[in-house]
């Protein structure tokens, strides 16, 4: 890419008084630096979240308290290594190091990525916005400056009442392969069915305007599809790129976007369906703001539900029904938590209800959908009903034992009533979706 001035998204802070958590992102090969208690413009720093690398590759992640004086390299390294040291010990480390790491020779890690590279095939980027110019611009930096030889950016723009995402992508355009599609029809899985048109036969990495991507996330895609032959899905790990509100943290607690994956890769395929069965994705097979299809995959599994997914009644789940599909269909996804991208949670409460009761509705929505399309699945689903009541209700369960005292129940409440509204709001949007299709014609 050529070194043109970047296109840049508006600045966001909260101002004076506390940060809930500053987001750090550590490479342990470096020496460790202090961590002050003062963010630069002012607030008081009350927690690091921190993502944890060694030599690039993500290996966990830890959320530390910062005291007033800040933290040290040394009471860092400690904390760190307290926090992941299974991965650490896997790795080599006895302890965290606080001066960085000189490597003897190329670590496997990197060498791992070098080979993949080798053999990098073309990668379609697909981004479905709409009206968020400033998120979009973010988002397409981080995507002109992927280490990766071979792809193309195509922007979807969906509904648009404004030229604001087209000026934006005609700026990107200067810098890079980045083009652009006008769906009319609103809704995420009208703009997604576009892009899978406009780019049939390729390989296809979707992520979502509120994020970017690292620097090496199309190449930790290329590493799963060159380890992973049979892999008809790649799904990534999302982090979040801030933490400057109560309600950004309170979406953690709640897993993120992972919900409990964390940074073990995984293979799920119909040999794996009685350790998670597809019908039952918690923690999930992945999401739709990092995944990544092999051509035709999609297609197979009857497009993308038009009935789901932002902008329709059911306001989600377009993603997790198109990886249930594949693995009924017999398909491979391959989870690979090194494909990192980062995401600008909500930050004001009352959009973080709207998103759980959105999770709610979306799921059973889900549901709706395969049922009316399978009907013979209602005997295995009710079999896992048990299973997922004790989810919603125990302490230890994966939905809540991470919650902390703060968290507030209300929005669990959001997320249940979000779950018994998802079969009425999948059948109201499969009838706008139709009527949607017939005013096209």
């Amino acid at each position: 890419m050529t070194a043109e001035t970047p296109l840049t998204a508006p600045t966001l802070s909260t101002g004076a008084g506390e940060l809930p958590a500053v987001v750090l992102d550590i490479d342990l090969a470096q020496p460790l630096a202090p961590v002050p208690a003062i963010a630069a413009d002012g607030r008081r720093v009350l927690q690091a979240w921190i993502l944890v690398r060694l030599f690039s590759e993500p290996l966990g992640t830890a959320l530390v308290h910062v005291p007033t004086e800040g933290l040290e390299p040394a009471v860092l390294a400690a904390a760190l290594d307290k926090e992941l040291a299974p991965r650490l010990r896997e790795r080599g480390l006895a302890t965290v190091p606080t001066d960085g790491i000189v490597p003897d020779g190329e670590p496997a890690f990197l060498a791992g990525r070098r080979e993949a590279l080798a053999t990098a095939q073309p990668i379609t980027i697909v981004v479905c916005t709409r009206e968020r110019p400033g998120a979009l611009a973010r988002c397409l930096d981080s995507l002109l400056a992927q280490d990766y030889p071979d792809f193309r950016i195509l922007v979807v723009d969906n509904a648009p009442v404004t030229d604001a995402t087209a000026e934006v992508v005609s700026s990107a355009a200067r810098r890079g392969p980045v083009s652009y599609l006008k769906e009319p029809k609103a809704g995420l899985s009208f703009a997604r069915n576009a892009a899978q048109a406009a780019a049939a036969g390729e390989i296809i990495a979707w992520i979502d305007d509120d994020e970017y991507a690292d620097p090496n996330w199309l190449a930790e895609i290329a590493r799963a599809l060159h380890e992973h032959p049979s892999a008809d899905v790649v799904s990534g790990v999302i982090v979040p790129a801030e933490l400057e509100t109560q309600a950004q943290l309170w979406f953690e607690q709640f897993g993120g976007h992972s919900k409990g994956r964390g940074f073990k890769p995984d293979v799920f395929s119909p040999a794996t369906a009685h350790i998670q069965s597809p019908l039952y994705p918690l923690p999930p097979f992945g999401t739709g703001a990092n995944m990544t299809f092999r051509p035709g995959v999609i297609e197979r599994a009857g497009g993308w539900d038009t009935a789901l997914g932002a902008g329709t009644p059911a306001m989600g789940s377009e993603d997790t029904l198109a990886f249930t599909q594949v693995l009924l269909g017999g398909g491979t996804i391959v989870y690979q938590p090194t494909a990192v991208t980062h995401h600008y949670h909500r930050r004001d409460f009352e959009g973080l209800r709207k998103q759980m009761i959105g999770y709610g509705a979306g799921l059973t929505a889900a549901y709706t959908s395969l049922l009316l399309s399978r009907p013979s699945l209602l005997w295995p689903l009710l079999k896992l009903a048990p299973g997922a009541l004790r989810d919603l209700t125990s302490k230890d369960s994966l939905r809540v034992s991470t919650l902390q005292e703060d968290f507030p129940r209300e929005l669990l409440g959001a997320n249940r009533r979000g779950m018994l509204a998802g079969p009425r709001a999948y059948l109201k949007g499969r009838r706008a979706a139709r009527a949607k299709l017939r005013g096209s014609r």
